[in-house]
Protein backbone atom coordinates (compact mmCIF):
# COMPACT_ATOMS: atom_id res chain seq x y z
CA UNK A 1 0.00 0.00 0.00
CA UNK A 2 1.12 3.54 -0.76
CA UNK A 3 2.10 5.61 2.23
CA UNK A 4 0.92 9.22 2.27
CA UNK A 5 3.66 11.66 3.26
CA UNK A 6 3.56 15.38 2.45
CA UNK A 7 5.69 17.67 4.62
CA UNK A 8 6.55 20.34 2.06
CA UNK A 9 5.54 21.85 -1.27
CA UNK A 10 8.93 21.23 -2.88
CA UNK A 11 10.21 17.80 -1.73
CA UNK A 12 11.09 15.43 -4.56
CA UNK A 13 7.81 14.09 -5.88
CA UNK A 14 7.19 10.35 -5.48
CA UNK A 15 3.42 9.87 -5.90
CA UNK A 16 0.61 11.90 -7.42
CA UNK A 17 -3.07 11.60 -8.43
CA UNK A 18 -4.33 13.04 -11.71
CA UNK A 19 -7.57 13.17 -13.66
CA UNK A 20 -7.37 13.53 -17.42
CA UNK A 21 -10.26 15.73 -18.64
CA UNK A 22 -12.97 13.61 -20.23
CA UNK A 23 -16.49 13.83 -21.61
CA UNK A 24 -17.62 15.72 -18.49
CA UNK A 25 -15.90 18.79 -20.00
CA UNK A 26 -17.76 18.36 -23.29
CA UNK A 27 -21.02 18.02 -21.38
CA UNK A 28 -20.78 21.69 -20.50
CA UNK A 29 -22.74 24.22 -22.54
CA UNK A 30 -22.84 28.03 -22.61
CA UNK A 31 -26.10 27.76 -20.66
CA UNK A 32 -24.71 25.72 -17.76
CA UNK A 33 -21.09 26.94 -17.78
CA UNK A 34 -21.60 29.46 -14.99
CA UNK A 35 -23.38 26.88 -12.84
CA UNK A 36 -20.39 24.61 -13.47
CA UNK A 37 -18.11 27.42 -12.16
CA UNK A 38 -16.66 28.19 -15.59
CA UNK A 39 -16.65 31.48 -17.47
CA UNK A 40 -16.21 29.72 -20.81
CA UNK A 41 -16.51 26.27 -22.36
CA UNK A 42 -13.46 24.19 -23.29
CA UNK A 43 -12.41 22.33 -26.42
CA UNK A 44 -11.86 18.83 -25.05
CA UNK A 45 -9.64 17.65 -27.89
CA UNK A 46 -7.16 20.47 -27.31
CA UNK A 47 -7.44 20.30 -23.51
CA UNK A 48 -6.57 16.59 -23.51
CA UNK A 49 -3.48 17.17 -25.66
CA UNK A 50 -2.31 19.87 -23.26
CA UNK A 51 -3.03 17.69 -20.24
CA UNK A 52 -1.11 14.81 -21.84
CA UNK A 53 2.01 16.99 -21.60
CA UNK A 54 1.48 17.38 -17.84
CA UNK A 55 0.77 13.70 -17.19
CA UNK A 56 3.57 12.66 -19.56
CA UNK A 57 6.17 14.68 -17.66
CA UNK A 58 4.90 13.57 -14.25
CA UNK A 59 4.92 9.89 -15.24
CA UNK A 60 8.66 10.20 -15.89
CA UNK A 61 9.46 11.48 -12.40
CA UNK A 62 6.86 9.94 -10.05
CA UNK A 63 4.28 7.20 -9.65
CA UNK A 64 1.04 8.49 -11.11
CA UNK A 65 -2.53 7.32 -10.55
CA UNK A 66 -5.65 8.31 -12.48
CA UNK A 67 -8.83 9.01 -10.52
CA UNK A 68 -10.96 6.81 -12.76
CA UNK A 69 -8.66 3.79 -12.24
CA UNK A 70 -8.70 4.25 -8.46
CA UNK A 71 -12.47 4.73 -8.46
CA UNK A 72 -12.88 1.52 -10.47
CA UNK A 73 -10.93 -0.32 -7.76
CA UNK A 74 -13.32 1.02 -5.12
CA UNK A 75 -16.36 -0.02 -7.15
CA UNK A 76 -14.94 -3.51 -7.72
CA UNK A 77 -15.53 -4.22 -4.04
CA UNK A 78 -19.26 -4.85 -3.56
CA UNK A 79 -19.41 -3.46 -0.03
CA UNK A 80 -17.44 -0.33 -0.96
CA UNK A 81 -19.64 0.09 -4.04
CA UNK A 82 -22.84 -0.07 -1.98
CA UNK A 83 -21.45 2.36 0.59
CA UNK A 84 -20.27 4.88 -2.01
CA UNK A 85 -23.45 4.77 -4.10
CA UNK A 86 -25.68 5.21 -1.09
CA UNK A 87 -23.60 8.16 0.10
CA UNK A 88 -23.72 9.84 -3.31
CA UNK A 89 -27.41 9.17 -3.94
CA UNK A 90 -28.47 10.36 -0.49
CA UNK A 91 -26.33 13.48 -0.73
CA UNK A 92 -27.73 14.38 -4.14
CA UNK A 93 -31.31 13.41 -3.30
CA UNK A 94 -31.28 10.68 -5.94
CA UNK A 95 -31.99 7.44 -4.05
CA UNK A 96 -34.25 6.38 -6.92
CA UNK A 97 -31.05 5.80 -8.93
CA UNK A 98 -29.43 3.50 -6.37
CA UNK A 99 -30.64 0.10 -7.69
CA UNK A 100 -30.04 1.14 -11.29
CA UNK A 101 -26.46 2.22 -10.58
CA UNK A 102 -25.76 -0.85 -8.44
CA UNK A 103 -26.26 -3.09 -11.50
CA UNK A 104 -23.64 -1.25 -13.59
CA UNK A 105 -20.11 -2.67 -13.85
CA UNK A 106 -17.20 -0.96 -12.06
CA UNK A 107 -15.49 0.68 -15.08
CA UNK A 108 -18.67 1.98 -16.67
CA UNK A 109 -20.02 3.17 -13.32
CA UNK A 110 -16.77 4.99 -12.53
CA UNK A 111 -17.04 6.76 -15.86
CA UNK A 112 -20.69 7.72 -15.27
CA UNK A 113 -20.05 9.04 -11.76
CA UNK A 114 -17.51 11.45 -13.29
CA UNK A 115 -19.03 12.21 -16.70
CA UNK A 116 -22.64 12.32 -15.50
CA UNK A 117 -25.56 9.89 -15.18
CA UNK A 118 -28.05 10.53 -18.01
CA UNK A 119 -31.64 11.39 -17.06
CA UNK A 120 -33.97 8.58 -18.14
CA UNK A 121 -37.11 10.06 -19.70
CA UNK A 122 -39.48 7.49 -18.16
CA UNK A 123 -41.75 9.91 -16.25
CA UNK A 124 -43.57 13.05 -17.28
CA UNK A 125 -41.39 15.08 -14.94
CA UNK A 126 -38.22 13.72 -16.51
CA UNK A 127 -39.65 14.00 -20.01
CA UNK A 128 -40.41 17.70 -19.57
CA UNK A 129 -37.18 18.42 -17.70
CA UNK A 130 -34.56 20.49 -19.49
CA UNK A 131 -31.83 18.66 -17.59
CA UNK A 132 -29.86 16.05 -19.48
CA UNK A 133 -28.42 14.40 -16.38
CA UNK A 134 -29.86 12.80 -13.25
CA UNK A 135 -26.42 13.21 -11.63
CA UNK A 136 -24.55 16.11 -13.25
CA UNK A 137 -21.02 15.76 -14.66
CA UNK A 138 -18.04 16.68 -12.50
CA UNK A 139 -16.83 19.46 -14.77
CA UNK A 140 -14.04 20.56 -12.41
CA UNK A 141 -12.55 17.20 -11.46
CA UNK A 142 -9.36 17.67 -13.49
CA UNK A 143 -8.44 20.14 -10.76
CA UNK A 144 -7.67 17.23 -8.44
CA UNK A 145 -5.94 19.50 -5.92
CA UNK A 146 -9.17 20.83 -4.44
CA UNK A 147 -11.13 17.81 -3.17
CA UNK A 148 -8.48 16.32 -0.86
CA UNK A 149 -5.37 17.62 0.87
CA UNK A 150 -2.45 15.49 2.04
CA UNK A 151 -0.97 16.92 5.25
CA UNK A 152 1.78 14.81 6.75
CA UNK A 153 0.54 11.22 6.79
CA UNK A 154 -3.16 12.12 6.76
CA UNK A 155 -5.59 13.25 4.08
CA UNK A 156 -7.99 16.08 4.81
CA UNK A 157 -11.17 15.74 2.76
CA UNK A 158 -12.32 19.08 1.41
CA UNK A 159 -15.69 20.63 2.17
CA UNK A 160 -16.31 22.32 -1.14
CA UNK A 161 -17.69 25.84 -1.33
CA UNK A 162 -20.05 24.87 -4.17
CA UNK A 163 -22.40 21.89 -4.03
CA UNK A 164 -21.74 21.09 -7.70
CA UNK A 165 -18.31 19.80 -6.56
CA UNK A 166 -19.36 17.80 -3.47
CA UNK A 167 -19.21 14.45 -5.28
CA UNK A 168 -15.51 15.05 -5.99
CA UNK A 169 -14.81 15.03 -2.24
CA UNK A 170 -16.98 11.95 -1.69
CA UNK A 171 -15.11 10.08 -4.42
CA UNK A 172 -11.68 11.13 -3.17
CA UNK A 173 -12.50 10.02 0.37
CA UNK A 174 -13.55 6.61 -0.96
CA UNK A 175 -10.32 6.36 -2.94
CA UNK A 176 -8.16 7.00 0.11
CA UNK A 177 -10.20 4.87 2.49
CA UNK A 178 -11.60 2.02 0.36
CA UNK A 179 -9.40 1.42 -2.71
CA UNK A 180 -6.81 -0.63 -0.77
CA UNK A 181 -4.11 1.44 -2.47
CA UNK A 182 -3.30 3.96 0.26
CA UNK A 183 -2.24 3.57 3.87
CA UNK A 184 -3.62 6.72 5.44
CA UNK A 185 -6.29 8.20 7.67
CA UNK A 186 -8.90 10.54 6.22
CA UNK A 187 -10.25 13.52 8.14
CA UNK A 188 -13.63 14.73 6.89
CA UNK A 189 -15.24 17.89 8.30
CA UNK A 190 -18.72 16.52 7.54
CA UNK A 191 -18.30 13.76 10.12
CA UNK A 192 -17.84 16.24 12.95
CA UNK A 193 -20.57 18.22 14.69
CA UNK A 194 -21.05 21.94 14.12
CA UNK A 195 -19.25 22.08 10.79
CA UNK A 196 -22.17 23.09 8.59
CA UNK A 197 -20.54 26.48 7.90
CA UNK A 198 -17.14 25.01 7.06
CA UNK A 199 -15.61 25.34 3.59
CA UNK A 200 -12.09 24.12 2.76
CA UNK A 201 -10.51 23.56 -0.65
CA UNK A 202 -7.06 22.23 -1.45
CA UNK A 203 -5.96 25.15 -3.60
CA UNK A 204 -5.93 27.23 -0.42
CA UNK A 205 -3.74 24.87 1.66
CA UNK A 206 0.04 24.82 1.27
CA UNK A 207 2.25 22.62 3.44
CA UNK A 208 5.37 24.77 3.71
CA UNK A 209 7.23 22.72 6.32
CA UNK A 210 6.14 19.94 8.66
CA UNK A 211 5.34 22.60 11.28
CA UNK A 212 4.01 25.36 8.98
CA UNK A 213 0.71 25.47 7.08
CA UNK A 214 -0.11 28.39 4.81
CA UNK A 215 -3.85 28.76 4.18
CA UNK A 216 -5.83 31.18 2.02
CA UNK A 217 -9.02 32.72 3.39
CA UNK A 218 -11.32 33.74 0.59
CA UNK A 219 -14.33 32.71 -1.43
CA UNK A 220 -13.50 28.97 -1.31
CA UNK A 221 -12.00 28.50 2.19
CA UNK A 222 -13.62 30.39 5.03
CA UNK A 223 -12.56 31.14 8.60
CA UNK A 224 -14.71 28.24 9.88
CA UNK A 225 -12.74 25.89 7.64
CA UNK A 226 -9.44 27.21 8.93
CA UNK A 227 -10.70 26.91 12.51
CA UNK A 228 -11.55 23.26 11.76
CA UNK A 229 -7.98 22.61 10.59
CA UNK A 230 -6.75 24.42 13.69
CA UNK A 231 -8.92 22.21 15.91
CA UNK A 232 -7.52 19.05 14.32
CA UNK A 233 -3.96 20.25 14.92
CA UNK A 234 -4.83 21.03 18.52
CA UNK A 235 -6.25 17.52 18.90
CA UNK A 236 -3.11 15.97 17.42
CA UNK A 237 -1.00 13.68 19.56
CA UNK A 238 2.06 15.64 18.42
CA UNK A 239 2.23 18.46 20.94
CA UNK A 240 5.08 20.30 19.23
CA UNK A 241 5.01 23.95 18.22
CA UNK A 242 3.21 24.59 14.94
CA UNK A 243 2.23 27.61 12.92
CA UNK A 244 -0.67 28.45 10.65
CA UNK A 245 -0.22 31.49 8.40
CA UNK A 246 -3.51 32.78 7.01
CA UNK A 247 -3.64 35.04 3.96
CA UNK A 248 -6.85 36.92 3.25
CA UNK A 249 -7.79 36.97 -0.44
CA UNK A 250 -10.04 39.18 -2.59
CA UNK A 251 -13.40 37.70 -3.54
CA UNK A 252 -13.14 39.17 -7.04
CA UNK A 253 -12.03 38.66 -9.75
CA UNK A 254 -12.53 34.91 -9.98
CA UNK A 255 -8.82 34.32 -10.68
CA UNK A 256 -8.20 34.84 -6.94
CA UNK A 257 -10.31 31.83 -5.91
CA UNK A 258 -7.39 30.08 -4.17
CA UNK A 259 -4.15 31.07 -2.48
CA UNK A 260 -2.11 29.07 -5.01
CA UNK A 261 -3.25 31.53 -7.67
CA UNK A 262 -1.17 34.26 -5.99
CA UNK A 263 1.57 32.31 -4.14
CA UNK A 264 3.42 29.04 -4.78
CA UNK A 265 6.75 27.61 -3.62
CA UNK A 266 9.51 27.13 -6.20
CA UNK A 267 12.62 26.18 -4.19
CA UNK A 268 14.14 26.26 -0.72
CA UNK A 269 14.72 29.97 -1.12
CA UNK A 270 12.37 31.10 -3.89
CA UNK A 271 8.64 31.54 -4.35
CA UNK A 272 6.29 32.86 -7.01
CA UNK A 273 4.06 35.74 -5.94
CA UNK A 274 1.40 37.98 -7.38
CA UNK A 275 2.98 41.17 -6.10
CA UNK A 276 -0.13 43.39 -5.59
CA UNK A 277 -1.66 40.93 -3.10
CA UNK A 278 1.39 39.36 -1.45
CA UNK A 279 3.94 42.20 -1.25
CA UNK A 280 2.28 45.57 -1.76
CA UNK A 281 0.34 47.32 1.04
CA UNK A 282 -3.36 46.41 0.79
CA UNK A 283 -6.36 45.65 2.95
CA UNK A 284 -5.88 41.87 2.92
CA UNK A 285 -4.39 40.77 6.22
CA UNK A 286 -1.80 38.10 6.91
CA UNK A 287 -2.39 36.40 10.26
CA UNK A 288 -0.03 34.12 12.19
CA UNK A 289 -1.42 31.54 14.61
CA UNK A 290 1.06 29.86 16.96
CA UNK A 291 0.17 26.49 18.46
CA UNK A 292 2.26 25.17 21.33
CA UNK A 293 1.68 21.99 23.32
CA UNK A 294 -1.85 21.61 21.98
CA UNK A 295 -2.97 25.19 22.71
CA UNK A 296 -3.27 28.42 20.74
CA UNK A 297 -0.53 30.60 22.20
CA UNK A 298 -0.84 33.63 19.95
CA UNK A 299 -2.83 35.07 17.07
CA UNK A 300 -1.41 38.20 15.48
CA UNK A 301 -1.21 40.07 12.20
CA UNK A 302 2.13 40.15 10.39
CA UNK A 303 3.44 42.30 7.55
CA UNK A 304 3.14 39.61 4.87
CA UNK A 305 3.78 35.92 4.16
CA UNK A 306 7.47 36.40 3.36
CA UNK A 307 8.19 38.34 6.55
CA UNK A 308 6.42 35.70 8.65
CA UNK A 309 8.26 32.81 6.96
CA UNK A 310 11.62 34.55 7.35
CA UNK A 311 10.98 34.86 11.08
CA UNK A 312 10.29 31.12 11.11
CA UNK A 313 13.58 30.29 9.38
CA UNK A 314 12.51 30.19 5.71
CA UNK A 315 14.00 33.14 3.82
CA UNK A 316 12.39 33.37 0.38
CA UNK A 317 13.23 35.57 -2.59
CA UNK A 318 10.00 36.43 -4.43
CA UNK A 319 9.74 36.10 -8.20
CA UNK A 320 6.87 38.22 -9.49
CA UNK A 321 4.12 36.83 -11.70
CA UNK A 322 4.00 39.01 -14.81
CA UNK A 323 7.21 40.82 -13.88
CA UNK A 324 7.47 44.06 -11.92
CA UNK A 325 7.08 46.79 -14.53
CA UNK A 326 3.47 46.78 -15.70
CA UNK A 327 0.39 46.16 -13.49
CA UNK A 328 -1.71 45.26 -16.53
CA UNK A 329 0.77 42.54 -17.54
CA UNK A 330 0.75 41.23 -13.98
CA UNK A 331 -3.05 41.07 -14.00
CA UNK A 332 -3.18 39.32 -17.38
CA UNK A 333 -0.68 36.63 -16.45
CA UNK A 334 -2.16 36.07 -13.00
CA UNK A 335 -5.56 35.57 -14.67
CA UNK A 336 -4.04 32.73 -16.69
CA UNK A 337 -2.53 31.02 -13.63
CA UNK A 338 0.88 32.67 -13.97
CA UNK A 339 1.57 32.25 -10.25
CA UNK A 340 0.39 28.64 -10.13
CA UNK A 341 3.32 26.20 -10.22
CA UNK A 342 3.74 22.68 -8.91
CA UNK A 343 7.18 21.46 -7.82
CA UNK A 344 8.53 18.04 -8.72
CA UNK A 345 11.58 18.78 -6.61
CA UNK A 346 13.43 21.78 -5.12
CA UNK A 347 13.91 24.31 -7.93
CA UNK A 348 12.12 22.01 -10.40
CA UNK A 349 8.63 23.19 -11.29
CA UNK A 350 5.90 22.98 -13.91
CA UNK A 351 3.75 25.85 -15.24
CA UNK A 352 2.15 27.34 -18.35
CA UNK A 353 4.37 28.51 -21.21
CA UNK A 354 1.97 31.28 -22.22
CA UNK A 355 2.99 33.54 -19.33
CA UNK A 356 6.15 34.84 -20.99
CA UNK A 357 6.87 37.75 -18.64
CA UNK A 358 6.70 35.42 -15.65
CA UNK A 359 9.07 33.00 -17.39
CA UNK A 360 11.47 35.84 -18.20
CA UNK A 361 11.61 36.66 -14.47
CA UNK A 362 12.29 33.01 -13.64
CA UNK A 363 14.99 32.74 -16.29
CA UNK A 364 16.75 35.77 -14.83
CA UNK A 365 16.73 33.94 -11.50
CA UNK A 366 18.45 30.87 -12.89
CA UNK A 367 15.56 28.68 -14.04
CA UNK A 368 16.15 26.92 -17.34
CA UNK A 369 13.04 26.81 -19.54
CA UNK A 370 12.25 23.31 -20.83
CA UNK A 371 9.22 22.49 -22.98
CA UNK A 372 7.02 19.67 -21.74
CA UNK A 373 6.51 18.34 -25.25
CA UNK A 374 10.28 17.89 -25.63
CA UNK A 375 10.48 15.92 -22.38
CA UNK A 376 7.60 13.66 -23.40
CA UNK A 377 9.23 13.11 -26.80
CA UNK A 378 12.50 12.31 -24.97
CA UNK A 379 14.37 15.08 -26.77
CA UNK A 380 15.72 16.42 -23.47
CA UNK A 381 16.73 14.82 -20.18
CA UNK A 382 15.61 16.62 -17.01
CA UNK A 383 18.51 15.07 -15.11
CA UNK A 384 20.87 17.41 -16.99
CA UNK A 385 19.27 20.50 -15.43
CA UNK A 386 19.74 21.68 -11.84
CA UNK A 387 16.95 24.24 -11.75
CA UNK A 388 14.20 24.41 -14.35
CA UNK A 389 10.62 25.25 -15.23
CA UNK A 390 8.78 22.82 -17.47
CA UNK A 391 6.36 24.73 -19.71
CA UNK A 392 3.00 23.33 -20.76
CA UNK A 393 1.08 24.45 -23.81
CA UNK A 394 -1.90 26.29 -22.39
CA UNK A 395 -4.68 27.60 -24.59
CA UNK A 396 -7.63 25.55 -23.29
CA UNK A 397 -6.68 24.31 -19.82
CA UNK A 398 -6.12 27.81 -18.32
CA UNK A 399 -9.65 28.76 -19.36
CA UNK A 400 -10.89 26.33 -16.72
CA UNK A 401 -9.36 28.61 -14.10
CA UNK A 402 -6.27 26.80 -12.85
CA UNK A 403 -2.68 25.79 -13.46
CA UNK A 404 -0.29 22.93 -12.82
CA UNK A 405 -0.70 22.95 -9.03
CA UNK A 406 -4.50 22.95 -9.36
CA UNK A 407 -4.39 19.94 -11.68
CA UNK A 408 -2.26 17.72 -9.43
CA UNK A 409 -2.81 16.02 -6.06
CA UNK A 410 0.58 14.89 -4.66
CA UNK A 411 0.35 12.29 -1.91
CA UNK A 412 4.04 11.53 -1.36
CA UNK A 413 7.21 13.61 -1.39
CA UNK A 414 10.71 12.94 -0.09
CA UNK A 415 11.72 14.83 3.07
CA UNK A 416 13.30 18.25 2.72
CA UNK A 417 16.27 19.32 4.85
CA UNK A 418 15.78 23.01 5.50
Amino acid sequence: MEKVQINSEIGELEGIILHTPGAEVENMTPENAQRALYSDILNLNVARKEYAQLSGVLSKVAKTYEVIDLLERVLSNSHAKEYLLEKICRHENAMSLYDYLLDIGPRELARMLIEGVPLIKNTLTNFLSRDRFALPPLYNFYFTRDASIAIGEDVLIAKMANAVRDRESIIMESIFSKSSVFATQTINPTTFNQTENVTIEGGDVLVIRDDILLIGNGIRTNTHGIDFILSRLLASDEKKRRYILVQELPYKPESFIHLDMVFTMLDYDKCMVYEPIILQPNRYQTVQITIDNGKVREIKTVDNILVALKNLGIDLKPICCGGTKDRWVQEREQWHSGANFVAIGPGKVIGYGRNINTLDEMQRDGFEIVRAKDIVAEKVDLASYNRFVVTLDGSELPRGGGGARCMTMPFKRKPVKW
